[in-house]
């Protein structure tokens, strides 16, 4: 697969990427715990990160996210997680979505990238995903400037290289 492509894909899901973690860091800490709001904060990053490690993943046969997270998020039902997960967490799961983002971009080949995914083929289950980051971003920044006057700046492309 062309090297300028693939690095075009990472720039950008690496920057949907960034923009959260800017907005996990930005998070005041009574707003990230406050069990009273809908939604929930911290709540959204998660949800967001998990869906970033499952499209992410090979097949959702044998799909299990890092301890201390659960498949709860699969479950119909709608159910939260059972506590509030701390930013540090989050944020080491952040940094193992990014790590597998870059790993899957950076191996995919032409055959892979037309594959037959849950959302299509593995390059617009790329898409998919970076969209789906960029939207909850977008939305913990919406909650941030209502709740405290300001939010993180525009990522223009990853910070980290391919």
């Amino acid at each position: 697969m062309d090297a300028w492509l693939k690095e075009a894909v990472w720039n950008q899901l690496g920057a949907a990427i960034d923009t959260l973690e800017n907005t996990v860091r930005a998070c005041p800490e009574e707003l990230w715990g406050d069990r009273s709001r809908e939604p929930e904060y911290w709540y959204l990053v998660f949800h967001t990160l998990f869906f970033l490690d499952y499209y992410l993943a090979d097949s959702p046969d044998g799909f299990a996210p890092p301890a201390p997270f659960t498949l709860d998020e699969l479950d119909p039902a709608g159910v939260l997680p059972e506590r509030v997960y701390t930013r540090d967490e989050l944020l080491t799961y952040l940094e193992f979505g990014r790590r597998k983002a870059r790993a899957v971009i950076a191996g995919m080949t032409d055959e892979q990238a037309g594959e037959s995914r849950l959302e299509g083929s593995l390059l617009e289950q790329l898409l998919y995903v970076m969209r789906h980051v960029q939207h909850h971003a977008a939305q913990l920044n919406l909650i941030l400037r209502r709740e405290t006057g300001s939010a993180t700046r525009w990522v223009k492309k990853a910070k980290d290289d391919l």
